[in-house]
């Protein structure tokens, strides 16, 4: 596997096991043998204990409770994976900082482990393994899908979910449904030593990473990395090339990683769109990456834009 396509969320190996999911006698089965396990999410919040997410089996009583959307991920092992959206629990205190750029609260349920709590995957991204990243990744996605896509967008009526949660059916005009994804773009534009980085707005202070936008109707790859520099930073960009991509299930994007060769190197910025924007040399990156800056703090560690940043440094992007 490249160096590039090592990145958080990617290279788990997850079987998905997409023939199984009209299978019912066959999931019936997988679901009722003890290896299998299921990973409850709460507003799109994983279940976290000390080692990792916090799987449980599938007829636990809080998942029988709950009137949230089930889905089958695939299979680890052999056994089957769940994840079941228990967010229709209220907890005793709601948090401000949900659905915030970074939420750092946690939240305990008492049917589950008190050493288990509902975090932000942004929080322990990388502290998981490839195989249970890619897996709540997956199973933040869908739901997410779920709760935001319940009527049908061709007649108006509420649909329902089928195939195990991978498809949404509508019972009045008949249409189907699928899980989105939207292409983003997220670019190494370099020229010369220096790589160009921006901040949005409200993002952390001092934080910069690298240049991002939505693929548009019609639209390459490559004409959206052009696009998207031209019109955040005024700079124009010769040739693209891919580098990698990683599911950035926040809520539910594929960041398809480029390299761009920029022609020219003053910026013009757009203010909606961009905060800042610079040109930062390799010394200027590392010493951030070091924390002996504070006017530059890095993309943070699990996100590809960190990812792609390092090997950049390392002269290891192929």
């Amino acid at each position: 596997m490249r160096l590039a396509e090592q990145v958080t969320f990617g290279g788990g190996g997850l079987d998905r096991a997409a023939a199984l999911r009209m299978d019912a006698v066959a999931l019936a089965g997988l679901r009722a043998a003890p290896q299998a396990r299921a990973l409850p999410l709460w507003q799109g919040k994983p279940l976290v204990g000390p080692d990792g997410l916090g799987w449980i089996a599938p007829d636990h009583p809080v998942l029988g409770a709950t009137g949230g959307e089930t889905v089958f991920l695939g299979l680890a092992g052999g056994a089957a994976r769940l994840a079941v959206d228990l967010s229709d629990w209220v907890p005793p205190e709601l948090p401000d900082t949900l659905g915030a750029f970074l939420d750092p609260s946690e939240q305990r349920h008492p049917g589950l482990p008190e050493t288990h709590a509902f975090t932000d995957l942004r929080r322990v991204m990388t502290r998981l393994t490839p195989l249970d990243a890619e897996l709540a990744a997956t199973a933040r996605a869908v739901l997410g899908w779920h709760a935001t896509h319940r009527f049908c967008a061709r007649c108006g009526a509420e649909s329902r979910a089928v195939q195990v949660g991978w498809q949404r059916a509508c019972p009045a005009c008949g249409a189907t449904h699928f899980p989105r994804t939207d292409p983003v773009v997220i670019m190494l534009i370099t020229h010369g030593n220096s790589v160009l980085l921006g901040r949005g707005p409200g993002w952390p202070e001092g934080m910069f990473s690298l240049l991002a936008g939505f693929v548009e109707p019609g639209e390459t790859v490559e004409a959206a990395v052009r696009r998207e520099v031209a019109e955040e930073a005024g700079i124009a960009v010769a040739e693209v090339g891919y580098l990698a991509s990683q599911p950035w299930p926040f809520p539910s994007s594929l960041m398809i990683g480029c390299h761009g060769r920029a022609t020219t190197r003053e910026i013009t910025l757009d203010p909606v769109e961009l905060e800042a924007a610079r040109w930062v040399s390799r010394e200027e990156l590392l010493a951030s990456l070091a924390g002996e800056r504070e006017d530059i703090l890095p993309a943070r560690k699990g996100a590809i834009a960190h990812h792609i940043l390092r090997l950049w440094l390392a002269d290891r992007l192929d």
